[in-house]
């Protein structure tokens, strides 16, 4: 299926350990700018925490940035799980900061990780999912006499003008999820005889 899993919305859990709140937040975040802008926005709203250990995957497949912090919990206990729960799940441009209010009792190495690593997976199992698509644009000139026709066939294939410019021709920009731009190509050549191709004016 074309496209991939991304967090539908901002998505909160908080889970209790030995008196330690853990508080997992889970947005959207399809640039590392946008991951950090959001680790940022959420220790302003948490500033008492005593830990606001991260993990973030700004892509999908093999374009992806990462990025993780245990921010002052020992080297290894919590970044680094959070990321391993993160990387299990097929969900791209995706940020997680799991919250720590210490409370009072140390959890030790282990529990720590299980802790971290029992935050995440449980705010990701939970979290609402919707699908990116991945979307190309194109542009192409055609007669008057084919606007009408030309406009069902890109509904036809899932497209969506975004401008048109009439002037001696019509001149059409339109988004296309990627695997219908092949066939809508085909189907445009066959409905002018091959006269009108579509140019692509890259990914959106």
């Amino acid at each position: 299926m074309n496209g991939y899993l991304i967090p539908a919305r901002k998505h909160r859990i908080e889970t209790m350990v030995v008196n330690s709140r853990f508080i997992a937040t889970v947005d959207f975040a399809p640039t590392a700018a946008d991951a950090r802008a959001f680790i940022h926005a959420i220790r302003n709203e948490m500033p008492d925490a005593s830990h606001h250990v991260y993990a973030f995957r700004a892509g999908y497949g093999n374009s992806v940035t990462e990025g993780l912090s245990d921010d002052g919990e020992p080297s290894g206990t919590s970044g680094p799980p959070v990321m391993a729960v993160l990387r299990g799940q097929d969900i791209g441009d995706v940020v997680i900061v799991v919250t720590r209010y210490f409370g009072g009792t140390k959890l030790g190495t282990g529990g720590l990780v299980r802790a971290y690593s029992d935050a995440a997976r449980e705010a990701l199992l939970s979290l609402p999912l919707t699908r990116k698509i991945a979307r190309t644009l194109v542009g192409f000139d055609l007669p008057y006499p084919l606007y009408e026709q030309v406009k069902r066939l890109i509904s036809a294939y899932e497209g969506e003008i975004t401008e048109e410019t009439f002037a001696a021709d019509v001149t059409l920009l339109a988004v296309f999820p990627d695997d219908q731009v092949p066939a809508f190509d085909h189907a445009l050549s066959e409905l002018t005889a091959g006269r009108i191709k579509s140019i692509s004016l890259g990914s959106v």
